[in-house]
């Protein structure tokens, strides 16, 4: 079984490399964890947000939300209403989550109005399945209705394990009738991942529950009627863990169906890498497997190689059937994989020798753990809205935002989207701002009309509840929105103050240019300078009076003059009123 990751604490905050370590404890039935203390129901922390509004759209305590890559939680019927779907619990003290289930919400176009919200945000939404399940997602049918996958317990084994899938009677009805998978064809399968084909099939990617890896497809073109399990990697290697992801096309006419996944090293390879197979026609007939190679990430030519994470690549078809994958790599060094510094890069069928970079996240200190399963950046999702742009979502750890009660380092939601295709991007946004929670498992709205959508997880305390890491807590699910400035006659999103001074650089160390974003939280003066080892002013790349927002600067290794410095370690300082904040950067041409 592919081993989950978890980050060991650093013995130095300026450390810019992290590997990973294993632990061999997956979240799945049979399962029991030990228990935490519980914590009451008290008022949720500090949460804060740098655009659009937020909807509650129910609570948890089941704090995760995916073994590997983003799955897709949120999309739209056009015309209707949205969909948004998440693991639910009420449970303050036992792992073992009997009351685990997918719960489900609908924003409905008409009143404008999520259809089931309560006063207490953990009591909104409405569960999909009338007993036990988890680990699923969501597509839409032909009709537009939701349909949702899930596994549940059939036995008293841990390898008695069926998919489910769950079909709505309207769209969004929240009346749900079910196609359990306890025949021969499909039972003891687990991580079943759910899209709808064009001439209304329903796929299923999964894994096999006895062994806990091997890809396989089966497919659903007769209500509760299952073809028999296919293996699908074969002959390139298994994911040995959950690590795959699907997508279907909904161009009319097309029944292209993708599944993606994430191979092992352990199978032969040094890094990583990542995988995909296509079926042009629903399943019936399968393209070979395509290694899909790894982008020109970090220093080409040096040690360090790109690996992808198992929370990397999520598959999409766009409006002109192009395949799409997004996925996050982390360095590969002497026979280690690292989990900083990180890198998310977008890939297209359209140009399969072109590789797009969204972003690079290298932060010069990380104080505490990320956690399980996870790196620095990870789990983008990939959206498109209906005037072709592309939209990327993804989680992003605060290397200094310490959760003191679980030495965990706090997450936050970034996004930025596209105009040409992915070739270019546009400059990330972080969506949330840091506070006193944690912002994880961020799915993108797909397709996307005059307005954005994010839904994701707020952990009221980093570090998970389901692995004793730290105490139960009532945690809210909710969608950001902010209005598409793609779309005719929409204004982009008004931007939020940030809660605080702060600066980043990436990449670092660099060759030919770095940039240095900073944050202003109100009106000041404010200067950004860098000097080198002596303390002499290289080059001052701002100065002045700034108004509050988020601003970047880059530096091409130039100084004031206009001529090339040598290279070396260099000073940057950023000066806000009366606070100042110095880091290190490394020019390396």
């Amino acid at each position: 079984m592919r081993s989950i990751v978890v980050l060991t604490l650093l013995a130095t905050a300026l450390a810019i490399a992290v590997p990973m370590q294993t632990m061999t404890v997956l979240p799945d039935d049979g399962k029991v964890l030990p228990s935490s203390p519980q914590v009451g129901s008290g008022p949720s922390r500090q949460a804060r947000f740098t655009i659009g509004t937020v909807d509650t759209v129910g609570g948890t305590t089941y704090d995760w939300g995916a073994n590997g890559p983003a799955l897709r939680m949120l999309t739209r019927t056009p015309g209707r209403g949205v969909h948004v779907l998440f693991m639910y619990s009420l449970e303050t003290s036992n792992t073992a989550f009997p009351d685990r289930n997918m719960r489900y919400n609908f924003y409905d176009y008409g009143p404008r109005t999520w259809n089931w919200v309560d006063p207490d945000f953990m009591q909104s939404g409405v569960n999909t399945f009338s007993y036990r399940t988890g680990y699923g997602c969501m597509d839409v049918d032909t009709n537009g209705k939701a349909i949702i996958s899930a596994h549940h317990s059939t036995g008293s084994g841990t390898a008695d394990i069926a998919p489910v899938l769950a079909r709505d009677a309207d769209v969004g009805a929240g009346i749900f009738e079910y196609a359990p998978g306890e025949s021969s064809a499909i039972n003891n399968y687990e991580w079943p991942w759910v899209g709808v084909n064009m001439n209304g099939a329903y796929q299923l990617a999964m894994i096999d529950a006895n062994n806990q890896n091997n890809l396989f497809w089966s497919r659903s073109t007769e209500w509760k009627t299952y073809d028999a399990a296919v293996s699908l990697p074969s002959p390139q290697p298994e994911p040995l863990f959950p690590d795959h992801n699907m997508t279907t096309s909904k161009v009319p006419g097309s029944n292209k169906l993708c599944v993606s996944w994430v191979g092992s090293a352990e199978a032969g390879y040094q890094q990583d890498p990542g995988f995909y197979r296509e079926s042009p026609d629903g399943g019936g007939n399968w393209d070979p497997p395509v290694d899909i190679g790894f982008p020109p990430a970090f220093t080409p030519g040096s040690e360090t190689l790109p690996s992808f994470h198992i929370t990397s690549l999520f598959p999409m078809y766009d409006k002109n059937d192009n395949l799409h994958i997004v996925g996050n790599v982390g360095p590969y060094v002497r026979d280690t994989n690292w989990i900083l510094p990180g890198q998310i890069w977008h890939w297209c069928a359209a140009n399969p020798d072109t590789w797009s970079l969204i972003r690079i996240a290298a932060p010069e200190s990380l104080n505490a753990a990320v956690g399980y399963n996870a790196m620095i950046c990870d789990r983008p999702s990939l959206g498109e809205d209906e005037w072709g742009n592309l939209f990327v979502a993804w989680e992003e750890f605060d290397g200094v935002n310490v959760e003191p009660t679980t030495s965990r380092v706090r997450g936050d939601i970034w996004y930025t989207s596209s105009t040409d295709n992915g070739i270019t991007w546009a400059t990330e946004t972080k969506i949330t701002d840091g506070g006193e929670v944690s912002y994880r498992f961020p799915s993108i709205l797909s397709p996307i009309g005059d307005t954005v959508m994010v839904a994701y997880l707020i952990d009221q305390i980093a570090g998970f509840f389901l692995y004793a890491e730290g105490p139960a807590t009532s945690n809210p699910v909710v969608v950001q929105k902010w209005a598409n400035m793609y779309a005719p006659g929409v204004e982009g999103p008004k931007s939020v103050p940030p809660g605080r001074m702060d600066i980043a650089v990436s990449p670092n160390p660099f060759g030919r240019s770095t940039r240095l974003s900073y944050a202003v939280p109100r009106r000041g003066n404010v200067s950004l300078t860098v000097f080198d080892a002596a303390g002499r002013t290289v080059r001052t790349l701002a100065s002045g009076r700034s108004e509050p927002g988020r601003f970047s600067a880059v530096w091409d290794g130039r100084s004031q003059s206009g001529a090339m410095v040598p290279n070396g370690v260099y000073l940057y300082r950023f000066a806000f009123e009366d606070k100042r904040m110095t880091g290190k950067v490394t020019l390396t041409r």
